[in-house]
Parts: structure tokens; C-alpha cells; sequence
């Protein structure tokens, strides 16, 4: 047995060798046959790559149109970031193929090219194509993208808060326009959440302002400021805090008005309760229309301390502010961090459900504030004016000849005796003689005083005294006034005891061995 065994020992192990190297030939025959597969699997997409045109729905597949061949160039350079080689392509194909199927594609490809440049020559450049674009070709689908790329480009250049609004403002008509031109194109929720940003930093600017003016006591400044993006922006992050501001200004024009003890205490008391009344009304706003809002319970604890019902907000409020605090994003610390270091503003808080407001009431004027003031003065201090029968009774004179009453003017007495001699106050009236009282017909103005001019004897000044002439005729005047020029005379030598004593003159004479 020791012997069979042994005999068939080398029997199996041959049998496992050939058992195994089939094995291998096997797995070496499916790796083939995997990489055969994967090799026509790349080259099918190689080949997909190079002939499938269906990226490009305006390009026909193996077309050999020349304007096409153009345009799938530029396209080419455009992806390769060469925007003016791909501009001089698209150019070529507009000035070449007036008539082509792809012109207005080519058209806002143009623009496109302007826009990816990113200067702002650039950006000039691109928003006046687009603009030729929506000119050319106004009824295109293509016309709301055109119109979408003029409101992007004043959306990247926006500025901070705090800085120029001009962009932000420019944005903002130009996605109002988009939104109301096409209502159908599927752009419009992009659009509308690109305006919900632009308001939001509009917002933030005009609430800025008038915290500022109520932190220097220009409460009507504040109001007017605030009350404007309190109906402006309704969606905006912070319009909470905005109306408890308006409520606290009031409030603080309330305490001022408590000061001013000049007043009736009567009139006083009714413009400090009007006064409260608006600020409480901004107070209520809070709750009603903001109930989850961050600041709601201050607004509920400012009402507590005014003794002031606490309004209860409805249901459908209840589910709007909801939805609109879920939607905004958390203001993190490296939020807030890269938006002091980056150009443009910080809109993570915007709000993405609403509609944004598509037309801006009236602006809030501090004049309007100060007219609304002046009202409410007028209306408590009309029991301490004047009625209108004290005025008059002020404004008529008394009687002629009769005592003078107390606040009206006495009229001027009458006449008493002959008008030809008096007036009765101790005034005389000089009647004109008729000799006199001719005049010059052709005078523009005719003479109203009295036309006697002669003074009586009494007051006439005496006559001046007759000049004596001393020169008799013929004798020629020897004054010493008259001088004779044609005669040289010789001037006199200067006395030198009365001349300047100045040092730099120099003395003459004996006066030089003076040393003094």
C-alpha cells in the first residue's frame, strides 16, 4: 500500500499544475477581454467627443456651413478665455452672413465676450450690446437673458452699505424691469432673488442714516428716514428693528415735549399723549406684522411699560414671518469676516421667499414730519388762540368823539366851525386867492399846496447890505493875492535854524565843527 501510494503522489501533482494553468489562461483570456472592452468604451467616447455637436442646439451635426464653422470657433476661443479672438470671429460671421441662422446667436455672443473680460470699459461695453441686442431682436427668448446680463453687470460693481449707491440702485430698476418685460421667462426666480439682495442693502443704508440722525437728537430726520424703509422694504432682515426705532423716536419726542413747561399744561399733555400713540402704533406693527422676529419681545416689553394692550398676531402672520426667518442663511463669523476684506456687500441674511416690492411708494421728507409736528401743535393750542370775533373786534375802530376801549383804535376826530378858517385843533387852513390859483395846464403833475408864497411882513428877512466897490474905474488891483507868472522871482535861502534835523543831511558852513 506504502508503495501504491507512493506511486500516485506524482500523478496528482501534475494534475493540480495543469488544473492551475487553466486557471490562469482563463483569467488572462477575461482580463483581455475587459480591456478590449474598456479601450472601445474610451475610443467610442473619443469619437463621441469629437463628432456629437449636441452641447450646441443652434449647430447642426457635420454640417460644413461657414457661418457655423465661425461660430463653433469663437465658441472654441471663448472657452479658452481668447474674448477678443473669439469677438473678431462672431464679428466676421455678422459682417459676412447678414442673413445666417446664428446671428442672433452671434449678436449676444458679442456681449458675452465683453462681459467675461470683467473691466469696467469692458462692462460699459458689454451693457451697450446687450442693449442692441434687446433693440434688434425685442420679442427673442434670448432678450430676457440680455436683460438679465445689463442687471448683473450693476450687481457686481454694488457697493457696501455705506458707500456710493449708485450701482445698487441702477440694479435694482434694471431687475424690476426684467421681471416686469418677462413675466415667462425661467429666469425670474434668479431676478427676484437678485432684487430681494440689492433691497436688502439698500435697506441697510437708509436704516443706517437715520440711526445715525437719532443718535444726534434729529428725531424728525430719523423718522422720516426710517419710515421710508419701513414701507419701501418690507422684506427687509431688519425691518423689526426699524419700527422700534420709529416707536422709540416718538417716544423720545414725548419726553422732549415734557420739558417745555411754556406751554398750557393742557396742550402739553395732549401732544405728549399723540406723540405716544404713534409710537405705540409702530410698537404694535412689530408684533402684527413681525411676530417671530428677533426683537418682537422688545417690542411687546416697550408696550407693558406704556400700559398699552399687546396685540395678538394672526395666523397667516404668524406662517409668513416663519417662512421668512427659516429662509435666511446665519450670519457666521467668517461671513462676517470675508465680507469686511471682499469689494462688493454681505447678503447671506436677505430673505428668499416674498415678493419683492416692483414699485417704490413716495419718500418719507423730514419736512413731512415737521408739517405732521405743527399740525398736532396748532390742534392742541386752538382753545388758547384768539376766535375770530376778538380779531375783528380788535381790527374796528371805535367811534369818532368817543372814549377809546381797550385793544381797539380811537378814529380821528371830527371837524368842528367854518372848514374856511379851522379844524378845530388849533390848525389853520390858508385858502388860496383866485389871482393865484392858475396853473400850467400843460404840467404833468399840477401843484396841490397853497399857491401864495408870500411871506408876511413879520417873517421876511431883511435885505443883505449894498457891496462898496473901492476900485474906481480904471485903476488896476495892487493885492498882494495877485501874482504875476511872466516874472522870474528868485526863492527865498532856507533857514537852516528850522530845517529837519534828519542825520542823514548834511550841515553846511560853520555848523560842521559843531559837534553836537
Amino acid at each position: 500500500m506504502g508503495g501504491l501510494n507512493a506511486g500516485c503522489r506524482p500523478q496528482r501533482g501534475v494534475m493540480n499544475r495543469s488544473l492551475s494553468s487553466k486557471i490562469a489562461v482563463l483569467a488572462l483570456v477575461v482580463f483581455a477581454l475587459g480591456t478590449a472592452s474598456a479601450n472601445a468604451k474610451v475610443r467610442q467616447k473619443k469619437k463621441n467627443k469629437v463628432f456629437n455637436l449636441n452641447k450646441n442646439p443652434m449647430a447642426a451635426v457635420k454640417s460644413e456651413q461657414p457661418d457655423l464653422i465661425l461660430y463653433n470657433k469663437a465658441m472654441q476661443q471663448m472657452k479658452k478665455g481668447h474674448y477678443d479672438v473669439a469677438r473678431l470671429d462672431l464679428q466676421t460671421l455678422l459682417n459676412t452672413y447678414p442673413d445666417s441662422e446664428y446671428r442672433m446667436q452671434a449678436k449676444l455672443a458679442v456681449g458675452d465676450t465683453w462681459y467675461k473680460e470683467g473691466g469696467a470699459a469692458d462692462l460699459v461695453q458689454a451693457e451697450a450690446e446687450y442693449k442692441d441686442f434687446i433693440t434688434f431682436f425685442p420679442n427673442s427668448p434670448e432678450a430676457a437673458a440680455a436683460q438679465m446680463k445689463i442687471a448683473d453687470i450693476y450687481y457686481d460693481q454694488m457697493e457696501k452699505p455705506d458707500r456710493d449707491p449708485t450701482y445698487a440702485q441702477e440694479a435694482e430698476q434694471a431687475y424690476r424691469q426684467m421681471i416686469e418685460q418677462y413675466p415667462d421667462s425661467p429666469l425670474i426666480p434668479r431676478a427676484k432673488q437678485r432684487l430681494r439682495n440689492v433691497q436688502e442693502v439698500l435697506a441697510q443704508r437708509e436704516m443706517d442714516i437715520g440711526e445715525y440722525y437719532e443718535s444726534v437728537d434729529n428725531y424728525n430726520a430719523a423718522i422720516a428716514r426710517l419710515e421710508t424703509v419701513a414701507e419701501r422694504y418690507p422684506l427687509f432682515s431688519q425691518s423689526d428693528e426699524v419700527l422700534i426705532d420709529i416707536g422709540d423716536c416718538w417716544a423720545d419726542e414725548a419726553q422732549q415735549m415734557q420739558k417745555a413747561t411754556a406751554m398750557p399744561g393742557a396742550a402739553r399733555e395732549q401732544m405728549i399723549a399723540d406723540y405716544e400713540n404713534r409710537a405705540a402704533a409702530a410698537y404694535d406693527k412689530v408684533v402684527t406684522k413681525y411676530p417671530m422676529s428677533p426683537h418682537v419681545e422688545d417690542a411687546r416689553d416697550r408696550l407693558i411699560a406704556m400700559d398699552r394692550p399687546v396685540p395678538v398676531p394672526s395666523q397667516s402672520a404668524i406662517a409668513e414671518s416663519d417662512a421668512q426667518e427659516r429662509s435666511r442663511q446665519p450670519l457666521h463669523f467668517t461671513t462676517t469676516l470675508f465680507g469686511m476684506i471682499k469689494h462688493g456687500p454681505t447678503t447671506v441674511e436677505a430673505v428668499h421667499v416674498g415678493n419683492p416690492s416692483l414699485t417704490d411708494p413716495p419718500r418719507v421728507l423730514a419736512t413731512d414730519i415737521n408739517a405732521q409736528n405743527l399740525a398736532l401743535y396748532k390742534q392742541a393750542m386752538q382753545p388758547y388762540m384768539p376766535t375770530q370775533h376778538s380779531a375783528a373786534m380788535a381790527a374796528t375802530p371805535t367811534p369818532a368823539n368817543e372814549p377809546p376801549v381797550s385793544g381797539r383804535p380811537s378814529a380821528a376826530p371830527l371837524a368842528q366851525g367854518n372848514m374856511g378858517t379851522g379844524t378845530g385843533v388849533g390848525v389853520s387852513i390858508v385858502r388860496t386867492p383866485a389871482s393865484t390859483a392858475a396853473a400850467n395846464p400843460n404840467a404833468l403833475v399840477q401843484s396841490v399846496g397853497p399857491k401864495n408864497t408870500v411871506l408876511p411882513p413879520v417873517q421876511k428877512p431883511s435885505e443883505a447890505p449894498m457891496q462898496v466897490n473901492d476900485i474906481k474905474p480904471g485903476e488896476v488891483p495892487t493885492s498882494s493875492a495877485i501874482v504875476n507868472y511872466n516874472k522870474k522871482v528868485k526863492a527865498p535861502k532856507a533857514n537852516l535854524h528850522y530845517e529837519s534835523s534828519s542825520k542823514k543831511k548834511k550841515k553846511r558852513g560853520l555848523h560842521k565843527l559843531n559837534p553836537f
